[in-house]
């Protein structure tokens, strides 16, 4: 079953935890990205989400989640509910987002300003 709920801010305690660069875990981040656990689950076996389990645990109950990860599940989350995508089509599109956005850091870096697609 999955839940979704109206976008809000990310509550003060997950902000703390990005600013330590703490890893979530899987309720925190279900929560910072506004779905069930559940649907934290399936993105992660389907390879959509990386998650890391913390040494000598087993099971989904003792995964690690970067705080990048909260950024990409937010925007899978977002591709999927507002364009009605397949969690798949949705991880692909977050993917070229990223790499557009890294691109970007790099021209700003070199001090070349961005062409627009139409050049």
């Amino acid at each position: 079953m999955t839940r979704s709920i109206a976008p809000t801010a990310i509550a003060d305690e997950l902000i703390e935890l990005l600013d330590d660069a703490t890893a979530l875990s899987l309720d925190q981040l279900a929560r910072g990205c506004h779905m069930a656990p559940d649907w934290v689950l399936a993105r992660v076996q389907a390879g959509v989400l990386p998650a890391e389990t913390a040494p000598g645990s087993t099971g989904s109950g003792q995964w690690r989640f970067a705080s990048a990860t909260l950024v990409r599940a937010r925007r899978i989350a977002h591709l999927e509910h507002a364009f009605d995508a397949d969690p798949q089509l949705a991880a692909l599109a977050a993917d070229l987002m990223e790499e557009v956005a890294t691109l970007r850091r790099q021209l700003d870096l070199l001090g070349q300003p961005p062409r627009s697609l139409a050049d």
